[in-house]
């Protein structure tokens, strides 16, 4: 067995998959470096990401797979499931060993497996895109907390950026440790380090201005004045709104 191990990024998968066609390895697993566990059963390579390697082997997938079909890829990638790498890998496979396009053929498990792991972050994309909530602060940058099951927020900062061309605004993932910073021009990827008694699901007056604390109180008012105690159909709700993202949303707060 030898295990590639990568920088976790996509751009490092695609040229592990390069290497493994390169030098023919015949028994493999591709693994990021943080997860990577040293084993006396498998000989480790530490891949170092190569643009143009992965370029070829995307270029390569664009020639047997439809838009859709291809997308699917990035996004199950994205889901950070344990082994992902290998399945997307094998399904790669399958793919470049047949000259028909097998990218929706579904009887093959690793094809099948990649569709389910990209509906899914899919779905959470469009969650994000409707849960975020930003909040002013000081510095009048506009900052939202996340914390999605899967790393979608490469996903929705195109999104963002369109809909809020005019405005500095940050969007940070707490469950990845990174945001990205859009600055009126460009859109950059940064680390924050918090302080230890930042709460994300309060509103602070020390990061947050007065406005921004006034405007959260009239929503909260707004939501309890148009709810209907009657008509209320909690079921319903949590379907649309799962309660793992109560905490982020202005309007659930006390």
């Amino acid at each position: 067995m030898t295990t590639l191990i990568y920088d976790s990024s996509f751009e490092g998968f695609l040229t592990a998959v390069f290497n493994c066609y390169d030098e023919k390895t015949p028994n493999v697993e591709i693994i990021p470096q943080h997860q990577y566990r040293q084993s006396f059963f498998s000989t480790p390579i530490t891949i170092i990401t190569n643009n143009e390697k992965a370029d070829r082997v995307w270029n390569g997938l664009k020639t047997k797979l439809s838009k859709a079909e291809l997308s699917k890829f990035y996004y199950a990638f994205l889901s950070e499931t344990n082994s992902v790498e290998n399945t997307l890998y094998k399904a790669i496979q399958y793919i470049f060993n047949n000259k028909q396009n097998v990218g929706s053929d579904y009887t093959n498990e690793h094809i099948l497996t990649t569709s389910k792991l990209a509906k899914s972050v899919s779905r959470e994309k469009h969650r994000m895109k409707a849960f975020i909530r930003f909040k002013l602060t000081h510095d009048n940058v506009y900052f939202a907390n996340i914390h999605p099951d899967f790393n979608v927020l490469p996903l929705i900062i195109t999104h963002f950026k369109n809909r809020y061309a005019d405005q500095q605004w940050i969007i940070y993932d707490l469950a990845r440790q990174y945001g990205m910073y859009y600055d009126l021009s460009k859109i950059e990827t940064i680390t924050l380090n918090f302080a230890s008694d930042y709460d994300p699901t309060k509103t602070s007056k020390e990061i947050f201005t007065d406005t921004e604390i006034e405007f959260q109180s009239l929503w909260k008012d707004y939501f309890t004045s148009t709810n209907i105690q009657e008509r209320k159909n909690t079921k319903l709700h949590v379907q649309h709104v799962p309660k793992r993202y109560w905490k982020y949303l202005s309007e659930k707060q006390p």
